[in-house]
């Protein structure tokens, strides 16, 4: 059976808030997730309770640089990126959304690529802390969010994975077919319970993350 995290230590515990930026979740933005954008005030809410709790918050941003040298292939899969109409680094459209702010020495880990983790010094701060817990909020559940929950598997961290504070978009037909981002979220919360995390509401979540 896959792993239950029935208890959650917030000492070694910390939230990671992937990708929640403008470009990404504010109104009209080039890269909108409608899911991601309409569940802020939930995610707000429950990163404010584990701030009371002692539990840490990181937040990732995916950015590029304007001369294209870390766009990898992202500049041939998504258009705004090569048109560099989105996801630029010192542009306002990668700050986090105002509605999630880090608070006071909260750090935004800078990332080139799905992962939170691929080429960064993610790994490198949570160790630092003592950290041996994740939960992994943002967008889009099934890129961003699923490869940072993946690599952090990778890594031996105990994952879970917040069905209500992550999102996505409605996908187009490619030739197998449109999915909208209910289909495309609920898939991918099937495959990572199974596979690589718990799968939990932030309720669940904020239960089993009781201060001690």
């Amino acid at each position: 059976m896959p792993y239950q995290l029935d208890s959650i230590d917030p000492r070694t515990t910390a939230v990671i808030v992937v990708d929640m930026q403008n470009d990404f979740v504010a109104d009209g933005a080039p890269l909108q997730s409608r899911q991601a954008t309409d569940m802020m005030p939930r995610l707000a809410r429950t990163l404010n309770t584990c701030r009371e709790r002692g539990i840490r918050v990181i937040y990732t941003s995916h950015v590029h640089r304007s001369d294209g040298c870390d766009m990898g292939r992202y500049g041939d899969l998504y258009p705004p990126i090569a048109s560099r109409a989105a996801l630029i680094d010192g542009t306002a459209g990668v700050d986090i959304h105002p509605g999630l702010a880090p608070a006071a020495g909260e750090h935004v880990i800078k990332k080139h690529r799905y992962s939170g983790f691929f080429a960064t010094d993610m790994d490198l701060i949570l160790r630092e802390w003592g950290i041996t817990t994740v939960a992994i909020t943002g967008t889009t559940t099934e890129n961003c969010c699923h490869a940072t929950a993946r690599d952090a598997m990778f890594h031996n961290y105990r994952v879970a994975f917040l069905s209500d504070a992550t999102g996505t978009f409605d996908y187009p037909d490619l030739g197998y077919g449109a999915l909208t981002a209910a289909q495309v979220h609920q898939a991918t919360l099937a495959i990572l319970a199974f596979s690589t995390a718990h799968v939990m509401t932030c309720e669940e979540f904020l239960q089993r993350a009781a201060a001690r």
